[in-house]
């Protein structure tokens, strides 16, 4: 809101945590596509191609967007003009919703690799769908960012209150001011947030139930192949390394899930609400929920890659001049330890 402005204090304060933010989504960005590029054995799995469009859709969030609106917070006045302004915005919903959109594409993939059978992950993720679903993540948000805004279409029936809340008379302030109508609120909302949600959810669900499902079988076939003498021997090591991998990965799961919540939830549900009394929530609200949303993508590359040993490895390798200590190991020579339990009739194999 116009009327609404940050003390010298605050402004300190803002200036600071904002500059960390965009910093740490800039660097974070560009570490995870130059390990790609840089690593052979990144590039060949396709998971790791959403993870690079993701991570060039939020460095251009941290380059493109977040300057721009930290400069009008702290100054508290728009300085580049009303055509500007609209293409801010355009690239303001363009880039979120498209980072958004890639969340929910690579739950998809792990959903897709981890609860269905291998030959079924090649036949669903073929390169073509690949590009079909990544072309997706920048089309369909065009849809409800340019092409609307440019239009106006999201001010139908509020351009009176919009061009209220433009320029404040008292301090002789312009301001870039994004108003939705309820129409627009609704149908960008469903797009951009509450689809991607619903299917992250839904993925997400499948693939930690899967994931017990895995440690529970190991524990069976680990009760299956004890002797029958009725004595208690160790748990075998390799099977009880699965079990905590299986475990850590659906915590990591949620983890994800509950920072994209926090990030975006609050932002979308206001976003929604708004319309509905009559525009009166407060401006620093809105801030406040709005850089919460731009704080996920700083924190994507930690989510999806710096949690990942292989990516961790390609990172001390880019960071430490390619220090050989961190380069994989050659894999001649090498023997994967294997026990094997048959049950009804099956062998099982545990690595």
């Amino acid at each position: 809101s116009s009327s609404e402005g940050f003390g010298i204090a605050e402004k300190i304060v803002l200036l600071t945590f904002i500059s960390a933010v965009i910093l740490m989504a800039i660097l974070g960005n560009l570490l995870v596509m130059v390990a790609v590029c840089r690593d052979r054995q990144l590039r060949k799995i396709k998971t790791n191609y959403f993870i690079v469009s993701l991570a060039f859709a939020d460095l251009l969030v941290s380059v493109l967007v977040m300057p721009f609106g930290a400069i009008e917070l702290v100054q508290d006045n728009w300085i580049y003009g009303e055509m500007f302004c609209l293409v801010r915005t355009s690239l303001d919903v363009l880039l979120t919703t498209a980072s958004i959109l890639h969340l929910c594409c690579i739950s998809l993939d792990r959903y897709y690799a981890i609860c269905c059978q291998p030959l079924v992950y090649r036949n669903k993720m073929t390169p073509l769908r690949i590009a079909v679903m990544l072309g997706g993540c920048w089309v369909i948000p065009t849809f409800i960012s340019f092409l609307p805004i440019m239009q106006g279409w999201n001010s139908i029936g509020i351009i009176d209150l919009i061009q209220q809340r433009q320029f404040n008379k008292a301090s002789n302030s312009t301001y870039c001011i994004f108003m939705v109508n309820k129409p627009y609120a609704i149908t960008c909302s469903v797009v951009a947030f509450y689809i991607p949600f619903l299917l992250m959810v839904l993925a997400y669900y499948r693939i930690y139930v899967t994931a017990r499902e895995h440690a529970r079988q190991i524990q069976v076939l680990q009760r299956a192949g004890a002797p029958t003498d009725g004595r208690q021997h160790p748990p075998d090591q390799h099977s009880t390394h699965r079990m905590k991998t299986e475990t850590k990965a659906a915590k990591t799961l949620c983890i994800i899930m509950g920072c994209f919540c926090l990030c975006w939830a609050p932002f979308f549900v206001t976003n929604i609400v708004d319309p509905f009394i009559n525009y009166t929530v407060p401006g620093k609200l809105w801030t406040a929920f709005l850089w919460l949303g731009y704080i996920n993508s700083g924190l994507n590359p930690f989510l999806y890659a710096f949690l990942n040993k292989s990516f961790r490895r390609a990172f001390l390798i880019i960071l430490c001049c390619g220090d050989e200590r961190y380069r994989r190991p050659s894999i001649l020579g090498q023997t994967v330890p294997c026990s094997t339990t048959t049950i009804n009739g099956s062998t099982h194999v545990l690595r």
